[in-house]
């Protein structure tokens, strides 16, 4: 029996103790709907990262495996995806030439790099970084390299070469070389995005008119673009359209992914290690977020901490395999999770599919035109494009509008690497602003109960010798001097006043920097004839306070709750027994 130690860093342990036929026919079925899926993206993910298209192949089988011993999602596809591509082709199109050994060796070091990052933060258990990404800002993100992907694909599509990792570069490229279209290429190029835009909206309603059933009707939709690959192929191998300057894939190795081995070169490895925490941020984060998402429709969960263990180990596996960066894709998660996968083990049956196909198939995509393969990646990417967050962002939070614009400008004008680095900073600078200015409202009592609420909302009761103030964020170095400014600006001119209750409820932490502005705080009160107190104090945060000498020193007292400090100090509410009520600060 596995003990819970081996058991947390394995899950393959616990469900596979419960693995039976029936969840083994799910698995099945849903592995050969998303192999069919996978093997063009794959291929177009590879092309679209730089590298030979069976580089993409090999990236989705032996990572797939890893992960099916090491993740917690039950449906979680890994492989490559579009974002993390162009990331990797940015990367790397910097350190060496596309088509060169040492481009496919940087990317092998790129992903190993990757990996090693995840694998440490699971170990550590640092899961909880991926909180510091706000989700607008990763959304503007994604939105942004979702066009920048799309564009990146009109050369593919009509014959040309587009240079450069921003938009107005790549844009200005194709501009200048309009008279060079291939109409052969072009044609080629509409014709699948036309058949692909419909079999992603049409096909299937169609199928069910005709009185196919739901599930047959699905499956047909998602080998979609596998008609369109045959259909393109067959037309430029019939056709001689090679010979005519419609790019194709060409040959590719007949065979299973090759070991391979990372550079160690130290020069290599200093100019992708921030390139590399980057891609492992972001696939983190959207890795998470879709596991996260399709865990909660069937009442599971996952594990971020050991999604970082198994991501990790899936990049490690892609670098040994003539691979690339890898994380969880949202399409190929979502059709699992459509196509009824139960386990992990559908990935395993996945990544042998793909394992067969790049054994037995490769020969037949020869004449695959690129350009069929651009229009895939178009089609795919477009779905992540959500323009709404702007209007939506803007309506709710002029904050939030502005880290989601900034971080889609710095994207699409200078490029991908410069607008995660953005999107991480801006997320960083926007919880930094608000917390540094925290919401204090000044509270009184709700007439007939024992509750305080802003007088401001509320009819309340107040006292002129008493101002409590309710603290609606943790106190730390960068808002206790914005709380200060606060209390002594509503202090000073009131002569009337003697006592100020600081309400705690919603304070969860108080640092040291925190608890110096405190104790100043509470001298200067002093010195103006009026008593610092605290009441609904969190047990943590009061348990701290013990280990000082704050609470010695402190003029007032620490209530437990907010309604006995009011009875109290305002000498109101004289039925109520408060002796066991109060807690000294001793």
């Amino acid at each position: 029996m596995p003990t819970s130690s081996s058991a947390r860093y394995l899950p393959i342990l616990q469900w596979g103790r419960s693995y039976d036929r029936h969840v083994l026919t799910n698995d099945l079925l849903a592995a050969v709907i998303v192999t069919i899926m996978l093997i063009p993206q794959s291929l177009a993910y590879a092309l679209l990262a730089g590298l030979p298209p069976e580089a993409g192949l090999y990236a989705s089988i032996v990572p797939i495996l890893l992960y099916t011993v090491f993740g917690t999602s039950r449906v979680l596809a890994v492989g490559p995806v579009a974002v993390v591509s162009l990331m990797t082709a940015a990367t790397i199109g910097q350190v060496a030439e596309a088509g060169t050994a040492g481009y496919a060796v940087a990317a092998l070091t790129l992903a190993f790099l990757s990996g090693g990052m995840l694998l440490v933060m699971g170990l550590l258990r640092l899961g909880f970084l991926a909180n510091f990404l706000s989700h607008p800002v990763i959304s503007g993100f994604i939105s942004a390299s979702g066009i920048l992907i799309a564009a990146s694909q009109i050369g593919p599509l009509t014959g040309l070469k587009a240079d450069g990792h921003a938009l107005f570069p790549q844009l200005a490229s194709l501009l200048a070389q309009l008279g060079k279209v291939s109409l052969a290429t072009l044609v080629i190029g509409a014709f699948s995005l036309g058949f692909l835009f419909w079999v992603r909206r049409g096909l299937k309603p169609l199928l069910r008119r005709i009185g196919l059933s739901a599930r047959p009707a699905d499956m047909l939709a998602k080998a979609g673009p596998v008609v369109a690959i045959a259909a393109s192929t067959f037309a430029v191998w019939w056709l001689g359209l090679d010979n005519s300057g419609v790019a194709v894939v060409g040959a590719v190795p007949q065979s299973l992914p090759p070991f391979t081995l990372p550079s160690f070169d130290l020069s290599l490895i200093q100019a992708l290690l921030l390139p590399a925490a980057l891609i492992s941020l972001i696939g983190f984060v959207e890795s998470v977020s879709v596991g996260q998402t399709l865990a909660a429709k069937r009442r599971q969960r996952i594990d971020p901490d050991q999604e970082l263990v198994a991501l990790g180990a899936a990049n490690i596996g892609a670098s040994l395999t003539g691979g690339f960066p890898v994380t969880g894709g949202f399409a190929r998660s979502v059709v699992n999770y459509d196509a009824g996968a139960a386990t992990p083990a559908a990935g395993a049956f996945t990544a042998i599919g793909l394992a067969l196909a790049a054994l037995f198939l490769t020969p037949l995509i020869h004449f695959l035109p690129k350009a069929t393969l651009a229009a895939t990646i178009v089609v795919a990417v477009l779905s992540l494009v959500d323009l709404s967050i702007l209007k939506r962002s803007w309506g709710y939070s002029k904050a939030d509008f502005s880290a989601v614009a900034a971080t889609m400008a710095v994207t699409l004008v200078v490029g991908v690497e410069a607008g995660v680095s953005a999107g991480v900073l801006l997320s960083l600078v926007l919880h930094l602003y608000r917390t540094s200015r925290p919401h204090v409202a000044e509270v009184g009592l709700v007439p007939g109960t024992e509750h305080f609420r802003n007088i401001h909302r509320f009819k309340v009761e107040t006292d002129p010798t008493v101002l409590t103030l309710r603290i609606d964020e943790s106190l730390y170095f960068a808002n206790t001097r914005y709380l200060e400014d606060v209390i002594l600006k509503r202090v000073t001119g009131d002569s009337a006043l003697r006592h100020v209750i600081l309400m705690c409820s919603a304070v969860n932490e108080i640092d040291l920097s925190a608890l110096e502005t405190l104790e100043s705080l509470d001298h200067r009160l002093r010195d103006m004839g009026v008593t610092l107190h605290f009441s609904e104090v969190k047990g943590p945060v009061m348990d701290r306070l013990h280990k000082t000498e704050f609470l010695t020193h402190l003029a007032g007292k620490v209530f437990v709750s907010q309604f006995e400090a009011f009875c109290r100090l305002t000498g109101r509410c004289a039925a109520h027994d408060l002796s066991t009520h109060v807690q000294t600060a001793s």
